[in-house]
């Protein structure tokens, strides 16, 4: 749509993308410097949002201490995650960038960075492996082999699920209102227009329309807070002194 034959041509997606970075810049920016003894209701919703990520999904489960090392990055990612969902039940967007598995893979690859770092920041190379791969009281005749399956779990199913997860409900939420509009547009403009009253099962299909648009709401809520905290968890194994 812009700067068509350029390495910098953006296509729809790539447009709302920046429109929900630019959005939630803009609302954390304004939201965090208009702040108010006592405050508006705008920003007891803000607070009770931003407070809800900042001690019920980060310090909760890092701790203090841990907590605000990582909390730049992992309500970066609540929020950013939480934006791009939603992109795909406003009107005139329709599209969850989320949906496509690019940027979920992007956000799984820092996910899997930060608690790799955070591993071996504490540990040392050597030791955060051994932690992730060599279970405690194992016999030794087995170890190998549970040692092939921790590096599996950790390193290779941890990303890949998290993508997978995000990616596959966002894609099903957005097939789901596909169908019913697409069935309402039909039902309305075609079949009543005709004079047939069939027709007017396009109301029923703009109810179930309606119902799993607010659906979408909730799962796109649900998809930021466990992608966020599935992260912070996977910093707290990381962390941890032993498997």
């Amino acid at each position: 749509m812009l700067f068509v034959g350029t390495p910098f041509e953006l296509n729809r997606v790539l447009l709302i993308r920046l429109l929900a970075v630019a959005v939630i810049i803009a609302i954390l920016w304004i939201g965090s410097s208009r702040l108010k003894v006592i405050p508006t209701r705008a920003q007891a919703a803000w607070e009770f949002v931003f407070d809800f990520v900042r001690r019920g999904v980060v310090i909760e489960t890092l701790g203090e201490k841990d907590g605000r090392r990582f909390m730049p990055i992992l309500v970066t990612i609540f929020f950013a995650t939480l934006a791009m969902n939603l992109t795909g039940i406003i009107p005139g967007l329709q599209i969850a960038s989320t949906g496509l598995i690019g940027q979920a893979i992007i956000m799984a690859i820092v996910a899997y960075v930060t608690f790799i770092y955070a591993g071996i920041r504490k540990h040392g190379v050597g030791r955060f492996f051994k932690n992730s791969l060599i279970l405690p009281g194992v016999p030794a005749p087995i170890m190998p082999v549970i040692a092939v399956l921790e590096g599996l779990s950790t390193f290779i199913i941890r990303p890949v699920t998290l993508t997978l997860r995000l990616t596959m409900n966002m894609v099903a939420g957005h097939m789901l209102l596909v169908l019913c509009f697409l069935a309402t547009d039909f039902f309305f403009f075609t079949v009543l227009a005709d004079g047939n009253l069939l027709g007017l099962l396009g109301a029923g299909t703009l109810a179930f329309g309606i119902a799993f648009t607010v659906l979408e709401l909730f799962v796109a809520a649900l998809q930021a807070y466990i992608f966020t905290i599935l992260t912070a968890i996977y910093i707290q194994m990381a962390l941890a002194d032993e498997h």
